[in-house]
């Protein structure tokens, strides 16, 4: 099994809502923000290989919507899904799963495209099965309101349209060596595929820790929906990870991809950076 770092571009959020209660004065240091209060960030995803099997985890925000929507992210940077792919020799029709840790649009924008004469929306990675938790994609069919910007109808109806969705419930794998970890408290059971890698297992964190800077336990953001049960979570991941060495691995940290962490007198710290 081999694994690669798909980068597909940077975008920026508010830095107040990224970390939620923490105070300016402190999450400034951590990632600097610009005149408009926006830090930088990553959509940083995952390739699995595996015999014949090619394994795409979250696919970032797509390049479907118009300039307004844009807008309001400020993209940038020189990195894309279709560059990264083609980094390691692959493209989007060697894809043959496409997981989709939650339906967010930051995560699974670039599912869906529009055809070659942009009359209708259509697949992006025509020869995969992308795999949903059910719970998750019920969820997202009827948003609560706090979410509701975040589940765009283009972005995930086509999916089932396409006949290529396939539901995962608690239990269920898409890989037989890859398990699953769920959360609930930034959205309804968001997955995180825990992977074998070099020796120990690396786990996918999506959005329960976004970054490293949000290692410490009250480092929440604020639009999560149950933060206290995030915290929970994040107590129980690092607690694990520390203990059997596993690979963190941050979709949206700026600087870093991945860590080991250790336990200290002062709670779980990172132990080294590791790169994927």
């Amino acid at each position: 099994m081999e694994l690669f770092t798909i980068e597909t571009g940077n975008f920026k959020l508010d830095g107040g809502a990224m970390f939620g209660v923490v105070p300016k004065s402190i999450w400034h240091k951590l990632n600097p923000a610009d005149d408009n209060n926006m830090i930088s960030l990553a959509m940083r995803c995952l390739l699995v290989q595996d015999g014949d099997r090619l394994i795409l985890i979250d696919n970032g925000m797509g390049s479907k919507q118009d300039a307004k929507f844009f807008g309001y992210y400020f993209l940038h940077g020189d990195f894309s899904l279709d560059a990264s792919l083609a980094k390691h020799g692959f493209s989007r029709n060697d894809i043959t799963d496409m997981v989709l840790t939650h339906l967010h649009f930051d995560h699974c924008g670039g599912s869906i495209q529009y055809n070659a004469d942009r009359t209708k929306l259509e697949t992006a990675f025509p020869n995969a099965i992308y795999w949903v938790a059910e719970d998750h994609w019920n969820e997202a069919m009827s948003p609560n309101p706090r979410e509701k910007a975040s589940f765009l109808k283009e972005n995930i109806l086509p999916i089932k349209e396409s006949g290529q969705l396939q539901l995962l419930q608690p239990g269920q794998q898409f890989h037989k060596d890859i398990d699953i970890l769920f959360s609930k408290g930034h959205t309804q059971h968001m997955m995180h595929p825990l992977i074998p890698y070099k020796g120990t297992k690396l786990l996918y964190l999506a959005d329960v820790i976004p970054t490293q800077a949000h290692l410490p336990i009250p480092y929440v953001m604020g639009y999560d929906v149950r933060p206290l049960d995030t915290m929970k979570e994040k107590t129980d991941i690092l607690a694990m990870a520390a203990e059997n060495n596993w690979v963190l691995y941050f979709e949206h940290d700026p600087f870093h991809a991945a860590c080991t962490v250790q336990q200290t007198e002062k709670g779980v710290k990172i132990l080294d950076q590791v790169v994927v």
